[in-house]
């Protein structure tokens, strides 16, 4: 988080919660896609998108190394995506989980 800004926490968290909003109004993988290619560089979106790999290959029980190996990511992202997994939000579990519904 940047600490340098101007911005009070309340106005920050409805800054968050109209990206949320957002990003909830989009209704197809083109809209999608065209959104995060507006609001993010290439270099973010590909953070993302290798996080997200991380997590099906840890939920297969892949080790660290291998999933660096195949995927070029960090020991220490995989581990960071791994923490969240287990004991963050819940946020990778309930995309993955209606992902698997809808499959």
């Amino acid at each position: 988080m940047k600490e340098h800004r101007l911005v009070r926490p309340r106005q920050e968290q409805q800054h968050e919660r109209a990206l949320f909003e957002a990003i909830l109004a989009l209704r197809t993988l083109d809209d999608c896609r065209s959104f995060f290619r507006d609001l993010c560089t290439p270099a973010e979106i590909q953070a993302l998108a290798d996080r997200w790999a991380v997590v099906e290959y840890l939920e297969r029980g892949v080790p660290y190394r291998e999933i660096h190996q195949l995927t070029g990511v960090s020991v220490t992202t995989i581990g960071r995506v791994a923490r969240f997994l287990t004991s963050g939000h819940g946020g990778y579990r309930t995309v993955r989980e209606r992902l698997k519904e809808s499959a």
